[in-house]
């Protein structure tokens, strides 16, 4: 076989913390992602060649681009200097809480090494996309890690790296309901309370412990039964309109569990069928429209694949 000149590779997107598992908890989800053309060029460095479907609101320049940085970072870790080019297909809306950035490093990052050959394993480039995401939104792996490596992610740390994945159980499906509103990370992250109670630290443990437990064991009564957080979700609950009455209609509509998803806007749910979902997915929508917010409505397995070459 020749050499490779292009390669093209998607990226899901992702919902992050699980409303208990703040910063240490991802999975990735069936539908939006971005997609990342990365092709040979002569002049050395990483080069933007284009972006699409972002309205004008990301950098053209590489190294401020978490594409061009993910891209930059896998090559330095390969130990490879070459000429790269990319293009970037935004398909997700930026600042919904689904990973946006992450979806564009992990598929850049992936495309990069596929291109060079494949000196780096997959769970090798979570760390440029983890100093891609350092760029904009802070140094954690909650989204990038499952946009890369699919399914559902525990990070267990990240200096150093380690991430487990977690068996997810049987047709536990994930409800995602975006509002046609904008939260910024940055913004999300300064109302989070400077600190908490010990009391509230071992409530989160336990139930981080017992979610942990319930995919192992595929107790979708313990999942429905610790999926609940008394210090991110609240403080973030106030950026986003409705919020609180959304995560109430999901379970007053069945759900097993419901939070903001990464730093908002957008709220998840976790269902125990296809079925349940949709019928909770509906009644999210329709208490985002009581807030005055339309909004769009994602029903995923919650056990999808993560960044793949197309």
């Amino acid at each position: 076989m020749g050499a490779v000149h292009e390669v093209t590779v998607f990226a899901p997107a992702t919902v992050a913390n699980l409303g208990l598992g703040f910063d240490i908890l991802g999975l990735a989800i069936e539908g939006p992602g971005d997609t990342v053309v990365a092709r040979s060029a002569d002049e050395p460095g990483v080069r933007m060649a284009s972006i699409t479907g972002d309205g004008g609101a990301l950098s053209s320049a590489a190294d401020k681009n978490t594409a061009g940085i993910a891209a930059i970072e896998t090559l330095k870790r390969a130990g490879i200097e070459t000429g790269v080019e990319l293009e970037l297909r935004k398909a997700m809306p930026i600042g919904s809480g689904l990973g946006s950035s992450s979806a564009s490093a992990a598929a850049a990052a992936m495309a990069v090494n596929e291109l060079m050959g494949s000196p780096l394993r997959k769970a090798e480039l979570v760390e440029p996309c983890m100093e891609a995401e350092a760029a904009v939104s802070g140094r954690h792996a909650d989204n990038v890690a499952p946009a890369l490596l699919g399914g559902l992610i525990l990070i267990r740390s990240i200096r150093p790296l380690d991430v487990i994945r977690l068996p997810v159980p049987e047709g536990l499906t994930v409800v995602v309901v975006t509002p046609d509103y904008e939260v910024l990370t940055r913004e999300a992250r300064a109302v989070l309370p400077a600190s908490v109670s010990l009391e509230q630290l071992v409530r989160n443990t336990a139930n981080v412990a017992a979610l942990v437990s319930a995919c192992y064991t595929g107790d979708i009564g313990v999942i429905a039964r610790c999926i609940t957080d008394e210090v991110v979700t609240p403080a973030r609950a106030k950026l986003i309109p409705g919020c609180m009455e959304v995560i109430d209609s999901a379970l007053g509509a069945g759900a097993l569990g419901s939070s903001i998803s990464g730093s908002g806007p957008s709220v998840f749910a976790l269902c125990h069928s296809p079925r349940s979902a949709r019928e909770v997915a509906g009644s999210m929508s329709r208490a985002f429209a009581r807030a005055g917010l339309a909004s769009r409505e994602i029903v995923s397995p919650a056990d999808c694949p993560g960044a793949r070459r197309l």
